[in-house]
């Protein structure tokens, strides 16, 4: 079984959306990593976030580009990230409130704010860019 079959494998049988290279890295060496990491890019079954950061992802039915598969998008894509980094952040009031069932208004977007110190990196998915602190 080579290094590209055993990083599908695990992708495709974790209940996790995020995955760092690092998790695969008892697989092969670093270089074999990366490119296995490239060709799963190539075949549309991940998508990069940044360095070092990927998500699942498949073909949209209906533009036919790459997006996540996590069922609750970029903003739940983004939680998940900080979570498995050990930041510390907070949610717009807007957003708890509507999260909560004390709004019926859903915003457009969530907004986060955490310590830049703690996580300090550029991720994108698609044309949105996740790591601007407010």
């Amino acid at each position: 079984m080579t290094a590209l079959d055993r990083i599908y494998q695990k992708i495709k049988r974790s209940r996790r959306y995020v995955f760092e290279r690092k998790d695969f890295e008892n697989f092969a060496s670093y270089d074999q990593v990366g490119r296995a990491l490239n060709q799963l890019i190539d075949k549309c079954e991940l998508m990069k976030l940044g360095y070092g950061l990927y998500t699942k992802a498949r073909l949209n039915s209906l533009t036919g580009k790459l997006m996540p598969t996590h069922p609750g998008g970029t903003d739940a894509l983004m939680r998940e990230i900080l979570k498995m980094k050990g930041v510390d952040f907070v949610m717009d009031p807007l957003s708890l409130q509507s999260f909560a069932g004390g709004s019926t208004q859903i915003p457009s977007s969530v907004n986060y704010s955490w310590d830049p110190k703690q996580f300090n990196r550029r991720l994108a998915v698609g044309s949105r860019v996740l790591n601007l602190p407010s």
